[in-house]
């Protein structure tokens, strides 16, 4: 997952951006997310709350609305800034739509302010058994 054309550091800095623009007055838990497509070009989003819960809108299908807003569709790594006092993982629903776009994707993990709690894995570790839309027959 090391892949040396990917800029993390880059990435780092606009999901922690974005992060800082969430909408969470809810749970409080601010969550930025960016990703980088094959183009090179940087798309990031953060968590939008809602007073009903089920409207709540995650940072990254925030990150990969914009993407396909702006005409692209092939996210090559994803970086998911988080509060602590461990790095969130993506929810079921966005690794679902990340595997819309993507066999396979690395990720890393973020706590704001604690570059020691980082961590990296992949899609299909998060996702090993995604459903696809070759699984509709």
């Amino acid at each position: 997952m090391s892949d040396p054309q990917i800029d993390w550091q880059a990435l780092e800095v606009a999901a922690a951006s974005a992060r800082r623009h969430a909408h969470a007055p809810y749970s409080r838990y601010l969550v930025g997310a960016a990703l980088v497509t094959r183009s090179g070009r940087v798309f990031s989003g953060c968590n939008v709350e809602n007073a009903s819960y089920g409207l709540c809108l995650c940072a990254e299908r925030s990150a990969i609305a914009a993407m396909v807003t702006a005409g692209e569709r092939d996210p090559v790594a994803l970086v998911v800034t988080t509060n602590g006092p461990k790095a969130g993982s993506p929810c079921g629903m966005c690794r679902q739509v990340l595997a819309e776009f993507a066999e396979d994707l690395p990720i890393q993990l973020d706590v704001a302010g604690d570059p020691t709690a980082t961590r990296r894995t992949s899609l299909a570790a998060l996702l090993p058994d995604a459903f696809r839309a070759s699984d509709l027959g």
